[in-house]
């Protein structure tokens, strides 16, 4: 049986080295992971959250199911939009995906 061994001045028989090295690579991917997925989407809560609370009585909006309304009574979680004659739904301030501009 042939057994493979390191030769001497290989430098891999430091285990030390070894495992600080994969906690560095570790490190390295939360970081990009962080910058590249989690940041930006805090960002775009944040401006979502803000977009909700300038939400007021005659805003055009679109909801995330796609209807588009008039914003007729605006209350602490719900939003009550006109989307026809004399048609009025309510649905929660989150589903307000967008506000038009006029």
């Amino acid at each position: 049986m042939l057994l493979m061994t390191p030769a001497a001045g290989d430098g891999s028989s430091d285990p030390t080295s070894s495992l600080l090295s994969t906690f560095l690579m570790m490190g390295a991917v939360i970081l990009i992971f962080y910058f590249m997925m989690i940041r930006p989407q805090q960002k775009r809560q944040k401006e979502h959250a803000k977009m909700l609370g300038g939400v007021k009585k005659g805003d055009n909006v679109v909801t995330t199911s796609g209807i588009h309304g008039l914003v007729y009574d605006v209350d602490e979680k719900t939003v009550t939009l006109t989307v026809g004659n004399n048609l009025q739904i309510k649905f929660d301030k989150s589903a307000i995906a967008s506000i038009d501009a006029k």
